[in-house]
């Protein structure tokens, strides 16, 4: 089995998804922004505070290149595909999914959530703004995309009958 690459925005299930995924299909769960905080021994708004996002988006490409080597499910952090390297390297050892929610949907699930520091320091609109800016680049990087309504279940049975 090739690696399965779930991203999309905050929110979207891609951990929730993922871990359903994997289950169904018996293979190994990797939750990319755990496996950073577990590396670098920091919370992510740690990281973001004391080392800058510049030096968590190195910390993803290192986890993405790292994580290439296990074949199974991994949620990738809702920035990770927008780095060219990043989406090379999964397209390379995996596919890549695309989970489409729509904003509010996503927004009613992150805000105020304050272990997200994008979250955090943006404004409903800001967050917005950079959802519109994104949603074109996980489309353009994803191999499949899945529209994700429905419950988490439905929407691994849709990935899964897609792969």
């Amino acid at each position: 089995m090739r690696s399965v690459y779930l991203c999309g925005f905050m929110g979207c299930g891609k951990t929730t998804v993922g871990k359903i995924l994997a289950e169904k299909l018996d293979c190994g769960f990797y939750d990319m922004d755990e496996y950073i905080v577990e590396r670098e021994k920091m919370k992510i708004p740690q990281i973001f505070a004391e080392k800058g996002e510049r030096y968590f988006r190195e910390a993803e490409t290192a986890a993405i290149r790292e994580l290439s080597e296990s074949k199974g499910i991994i949620a990738c952090g809702g920035g990770a595909m927008l780095k060219k390297e990043n989406a090379a390297i999964a397209s390379e050892n995996g596919v890549i999914v695309y989970i489409d929610v729509p904003f509010e949907e996503c927004y009613s699930r992150i805000s105020g959530d304050n272990n997200r520091p994008i979250v955090m320091s943006n404004t409903k609109e800001e967050l917005e703004f950079i959802y519109d800016s994104r949603a074109p680049i996980y489309k353009e990087n994803a191999a499949l995309t899945i529209v994700g309504n429905g419950t988490a279940e439905e929407i691994a049975d849709r990935i899964i009958k897609e792969l």
